[in-house]
């Protein structure tokens, strides 16, 4: 017979990171286009306690006018974004980086419950500790409702498709 965890230890073990996080800083352009994809995987899984996991145990964010502290945060603010907005998709793409700060710049479609469709654009400035995990995360996004014949992103949900046009082969 096998022991079952408590539902709070689960949640619990479930927002405990890795010690380190590569790529570290200070980033190359390499790393860095990297650490942006990492990113975009991760938020394309939807998964808010695995997202979590690539910010420090007191990370620090500004979304939009909503600010969070620390990964339980970080975990309800995702999933209070993901049950509004439905069938989201997400591409990254390297703005800038300098030692350990990446710059990023970002387009997603999502639509919500009534069918309406949006792509949101936003600016993200990220700072890194050298365990490569995240401290600190400022975004700034605007959301255009667009029609559902103008979304972009067709792939099946989950992780863009290597293949896939970036922002600017879209033209975004």
């Amino acid at each position: 017979m096998t022991e079952q965890k408590p539902q709070s230890a689960v949640a619990a073990s479930a927002l405990e990171a890795p010690s380190t996080r590569p790529p570290v800083p200070p980033f190359t352009r390499e790393t860095a286009m990297q650490k942006v994809r990492m990113a975009e995987d991760a938020w394309n899984s939807r998964d808010p306690e695995k997202v979590a996991l690539a910010y420090t145990i007191d990370s620090r964010w500004r979304n939009r006018s909503e600010f969070a502290n620390g990964r339980q945060e970080i975990v309800a603010f995702l999933k209070r974004k993901w049950a509004k907005e439905l069938d989201y998709r997400l591409i990254k793409e390297l703005w800038a980086y300098d030692g350990n700060r990446i710059a990023v710049r970002f387009a997603y479609e999502f639509r919500d419950d009534s069918g309406n469709s949006f792509r949101s654009y936003g600016n993200e400035n990220w700072e890194f500790e050298q365990s490569g995990l995240m401290r600190l995360r400022f975004a700034s996004i605007n959301d255009l409702p667009i029609k559902e014949s103008e979304r972009k992103y067709h792939w099946p949900l989950g992780r863009r498709p290597d293949g896939h046009p970036g922002l600017s082969d879209l033209g975004l």
